[in-house]
């Protein structure tokens, strides 16, 4: 612990007689080990930021085999290309792929606009179905632009398939 230690002034005069002065020296030796300590508490004891992953929502198996039958109509395909291209099309016509950018007039608004359409015809614009279907030369962020934009949107029924060879001849990549 901390200690004063003093040192007596042997220095007197006859005579006259003074207080006696005393110098005082604090050891801060144990106040740094002190210190230390609680840095190291508090590092062990500290929980780091934990990896955050995205909901993965995957299919009832226990409904059979029958696969989920969606309209054509109801199902929008986004293809991410490289140097932040980016093509669309909907239904099951890739003959009609279009091309647009990844802003709020771009990939927002042909979102937007199928929601709206769906609402128009089904009653619920949550019906609408994305496939993303990113090439060999899209970049990651791309593909992070593409989900960005499902969450903003509200789209809650999207899936990451692979591009097929049809699409790949109608997509200037």
């Amino acid at each position: 612990m901390a200690e004063m230690q003093s040192k007596e002034n042997s220095h007197t005069k006859r005579g006259i007689q003074r207080s006696k002065k005393l110098t005082t020296k604090v050891d801060l030796t144990p106040m740094v080990d002190l210190g230390f300590l609680l840095i190291t508490f508090f590092i062990f004891t500290t929980t780091l930021s934990e990896p955050k992953a995205m909901k993965l929502n995957m299919p009832d198996e226990s409904t059979g085999n029958n696969p989920l039958f969606i309209g054509n109509n109801k199902v929008l395909t986004i293809l991410p290309a490289g140097q932040n291209k980016l093509f669309y099309y909907f239904g099951e016509q890739p003959s009609t792929m279009l091309e647009t950018n990844y802003g709020a007039d771009g990939l927002r608004k042909i979102i937007l606009n199928k929601k709206r359409e769906i609402t128009k015809q089904y009653g619920d614009g949550q019906q609408i179905m994305v496939l993303i279907k990113p090439t060999d030369k899209s970049s990651y962020q791309n593909l992070i632009n593409v989900l960005d934009e499902m969450l903003i949107n509200n789209v809650t029924r999207y899936m990451l398939l692979d591009i097929d060879e049809k699409e790949k001849q109608f997509a200037v990549l």
